[in-house]
C-alpha cells in the first residue's frame, strides 16, 4: 500500500548520459561563438591604443611645428625667433623636429632663458610612447617632403609617424597607414 499515492518502486534521480551530452554541446557552440568575439575585442582595444597614441604623437608634432616654424633660414614661429640658435638646432628646415626625442626637452636660449634661473625647457613629450602593436618604442617616421606611402625615412625631420607593424587592421587597413 503506497502512502499519498506514491509507488513504493524506488525512482532514480539524477542527469542520464544524453541529457549531459547535450548540455556539452550546447557549452561547446556558446564557447565556439564567445572565442572569436573574445579575440575581435583584444585586437579592436590594441587598435583604439594605437589610435590614441598616433593622436598623442602627432598633436605634439603639430604643437612644436606651431611653437618652432621656419622655412628654410626664415624664422616664423615665436619660439624659434625667440630662441634663433636652439631653432636652428633642433628643427628641419620646414620647423619640423629633427627626431621624435626633440620633443621631449628643449632648452629655450633666448631672453626667457636668461631670465629664469637656470636654462627653461619646453617639452612636447613626457616620454616617447610605446607603440602597441610592436610594444617597443621603435615608431616608423615620415618627413616633410616624403610620399605618404614611403617606406625609408629621409632624417631631415619628423613630419608624421606610423606603427613599424605590417599587419592589417580590422577594417582591411594596415596599421602603417593609418
Amino acid at each position: 500500500m503506497a502512502k499519498f499515492g506514491w509507488n513504493n518502486e524506488h525512482t532514480q534521480r539524477g542527469v542520464t548520459f544524453i541529457e549531459l551530452l547535450v548540455t556539452l554541446v550546447i557549452m561547446f557552440i556558446l564557447a565556439s561563438v564567445a572565442l572569436p568575439f573574445t579575440k575581435v575585442s583584444a585586437k579592436r582595444a590594441e587598435e583604439l591604443q594605437l589610435r590614441q597614441t598616433l593622436r598623442t604623437i602627432r598633436t605634439a608634432i603639430d604643437d612644436f611645428r606651431r611653437d618652432w616654424a621656419r622655412d628654410g633660414s626664415t624664422l616664423l614661429g615665436p619660439l624659434c625667433v625667440k630662441n634663433q640658435l636652439t631653432c636652428k638646432e633642433h628643427t628641419g628646415l620646414t620647423g619640423y623636429p629633427k627626431t621624435l626625442e626633440t620633443l621631449l626637452k628643449i632648452e629655450l636660449t633666448g631672453g626667457e632663458a636668461q631670465v629664469a634661473e637656470k636654462a627653461s625647457i619646453r617639452r612636447y613629450l613626457r616620454e616617447i610612447p610605446i607603440d602597441p602593436m610592436t610594444d617597443t618604442k621603435k615608431w616608423k617616421l615620415r618627413c616633410y617632403q616624403d610620399d605618404p606611402d614611403e617606406s625609408r625615412w629621409c632624417g631631415e625631420d619628423v613630419f608624421d609617424v606610423h606603427t613599424a607593424s605590417e599587419s592589417v587592421g580590422i577594417n582591411g587597413i594596415a596599421y602603417r597607414d593609418w
